[in-house]
């Protein structure tokens, strides 16, 4: 009981802002001497902080507010993708603590080598932690495919070319077997849980539906609904690339030919935009530099460039359209090179969804860019490494 009302009011001032005690007391319905005692031992394990005097009050002492803290306690997420490597870690207020991306061509590469560097990228972010006396709430790695979160098993990965591998187990073995949680999910999904966190802090009123669409090589999607992700049966949603809606033509990634991502992935973009020998398809390089040449493009006016990024938003607002007459999201985020690109992506995404979503204005569907960009799906597993605590906050120790 002790533990859920901890978690209750730990959320409670994360969601709704610095309250006083009396005022978390009434809003959740626990009794002010409960209250008392759980703000106390809440800063006691560094979660809450004392701030400055409540001036909404109008009469008699006015209370202390309490407010976020958890400057100490930090979450680790980390990538691997098709192009690049990435980790970060953030403090519980969202602070970035560490962050990094290595470039790489990883679809070349085979798992034990891949792994190997992600586990080095891991011991990074860990001594950055650790170097600031921090505590280590979990880490999250994300992976662009058919994901077991409950177990970490990756079932498939077709842009990777990988298949029935226990990453977690992997990992933790290359991680020395360490004492904090380690989890494995799809990239995406992490990606819209930091969609969905960035919409939270910066938005008055937060979205109840989001959908998130996010595009490299491949493309993923994630969906949370009511401030939780939708998973499916068997963990398996967000694979909206693979629905069958693009002409035949090129295969895709997972061996089948109409895949979504044929028309709107990377790929499918640098192919209608460049020749064979451009630089921009060069996997070497930085995702970043390559679709940097791509704007610098778009911005001088280039008619090949822009009639490219025309297709592509039109073919990426056919599908989102189908997905929003099923799930009729709030929200619509662009992440990934979907959110880079978007000030040529979103006028034609958004006029496919006018002419295809069945409801008057696209259901009251908005389409937003998220300004995470690739730093979504590790922020995300930052962010779930995180959530635990608000879950259950003595997972944190008292601080000395």
């Amino acid at each position: 009981m002790r533990r859920n009302n901890l978690s209750v009011v730990l959320r409670h001032v994360r969601d709704l802002g610095p309250r006083s005690r009396a005022r978390i007391a009434a809003e959740t319905g626990l009794n002010k001497a409960t209250v008392s005692s759980l703000v106390a031992e809440l800063v006691d394990r560094g979660l809450l902080r004392e701030g400055s005097a409540d001036a909404t009050r109008a009469l008699g002492r006015p209370g202390q507010l309490v407010e976020l803290d958890g400057t100490g306690i930090c979450g680790v997420g980390a990538e691997i993708n098709v192009d690049y490597l990435a980790v970060a870690a953030l403090d519980l207020g969202g602070e970035v603590v560490f962050e990094k991306r290595v470039p790489k061509d990883i679809a070349h590469l085979d798992p034990s080598t891949t792994l190997d560097r992600l586990a080095a990228l891991v011991s990074e972010a860990v001594a950055a932690v650790e170097s600031r006396n921090g505590q280590l709430a979990g880490v999250t790695l994300a992976v662009p495919g058919l994901v077991q979160a409950n177990t970490g098993e990756l079932k498939l990965a077709p842009n990777l070319g990988w298949g029935e591998l226990s990453v977690a187990q992997e990992m933790r073995a290359r991680l020395n077997d360490p004492t904090y949680p380690l989890h494995v999910d799809n990239e995406a999904n992490l990606a819209a849980l930091a969609a969905y966190a960035e919409l939270r802090r910066t938005e008055q009123e937060s979205p109840h539906d989001l959908v998130l669409l996010t595009g490299a090589v491949g493309v993923g999607g994630g969906v949370v609904t009511g401030g939780h992700l939708l998973r499916g049966g068997g963990g398996y949603s967000g694979e909206v690339g693979h629905m069958p809606i693009a002409p035949p033509g090129r295969t895709c990634g997972c061996g089948r030919t109409g895949c979504w991502e044929t028309v709107v992935g990377l790929t499918a973009l640098l192919h209608k935009a460049t020749d064979s020998d451009d630089p921009v398809r060069d996997p070497s390089l930085d995702v970043e530099q390559r679709l940097a040449g791509i704007t610098r493009r778009a911005l001088a006016g280039d008619k090949r460039t822009l009639s490219a990024l025309k297709d592509v938003g039109t073919w990426l607002g056919i599908g989102g359209a189908i997905l929003v007459n099923i799930l009729n999201p709030d929200v619509l985020v662009l992440g990934g090179y979907f959110a880079v690109l978007g000030p040529w992506l979103k006028e034609p995404l958004e006029q496919a969804i006018r002419d295809h979503v069945i409801a008057p204005d696209g259901g009251g569907c908005r389409v937003v860019r998220s300004e995470l960009g690739f730093a979504a799906a590790v922020r995300g597993g930052a962010e779930i490494s995180l959530d635990q605590v608000f879950v259950d906050p003595t997972r944190i120790g008292v601080a000395s």
